[in-house]
Order: structure tokens, then C-alpha cells, then sequence
């Protein structure tokens, strides 16, 4: 986690942000954030919590259908803050071996990954570079 004054998620219990993951996003560089990818956490929104009393429970990821072509996208977000208010409130902060299994399993679902879409710096990438990234 970054150093300096914490923020807190909705609920107020821990920080929900990758630090290199924003920096990365600011300078659009894709090696910049594939490193930070590879080596701190993603913010994921979410339908559902997971189960506090099963480890194995990440919670069920919410991901956007475009209605017109059936294309469905993963959101994820550097900071909790850069999360719009229309999304479901709940989010996970999820690793790097997290990541990389969960678009493995869906890559034949998901066509895109959009980071921070609504801003500061949203950047998009397709989850076959985002696995070839995390692999690296």
C-alpha cells in the first residue's frame, strides 16, 4: 500500500488505490502499467462481497454488457475514488495472480479492460495483452 494519508472505501476500513498503477495511467504508458499490474493490487467493482468466512469467496465481479453488440467489458480503477457512483458501491482490491486468473478464465467473454474509465487518465487495453503483461 502507498505511504502517506490513507483513504478509505465506503465502508472506512482500508485503502483501496495502486499508486503506480494512477502514475502509469497518467503517463499512458503500457510498460508502466503492466509493472504496476505485476506488482500491486487492482481495485475491481463488485455485484456482491465475498464471504468473510470463506477465503476462497472474491466476491462476484460486475462487468458492463454493451447492449447494442453484446460486447461485455471489465472495469478496473487504480483508486477506488476514480470509481463513478452509477457502478455497484462494493469493490475488491485484488493481486496480480488474481488478475491474470480471473481474465484467463474469461477471455473468451471479456473483448476489453478499460482502467479508470471515467477519468483522471482512463486507458483501455484487450485481455490478451493484459495477461501477456502479467506473465512478463
Amino acid at each position: 500500500m502507498a505511504s502517506g494519508k490513507k483513504r478509505k472505501n465506503k465502508a472506512g476500513s482500508q485503502e483501496f488505490r495502486n499508486t503506480a498503477l494512477s502514475d502509469a495511467l497518467q503517463t499512458q504508458d503500457m510498460a508502466a502499467v503492466a509493472f504496476a499490474l505485476r506488482h500491486g493490487p487492482t481495485v475491481v467493482p463488485l455485484l456482491r462481497h465475498g464471504s468473510r468466512d470463506d477465503p476462497r469467496d472474491a466476491g462476484e465481479v460486475w462487468t458492463y454488457r454493451d447492449p447494442n453488440t453484446g460486447d461485455v467489458a471489465l472495469l478496473l480503477f487504480s483508486d477506488a475514488t476514480h470509481k463513478p457512483e452509477t457502478l455497484p458501491p462494493a469493490v475488491a482490491l485484488q493481486s496480480p495472480e488474481w488478475l491474470l486468473a480471473f481474465l484467463a478464465t474469461h477471455i473468451d467473454q471479456i473483448t476489453t479492460v478499460f482502467f479508470d474509465i471515467a477519468g483522471p487518465h482512463a486507458m483501455q487495453a484487450t485481455p490478451a495483452d493484459l495477461i501477456e503483461a502479467l506473465g512478463a
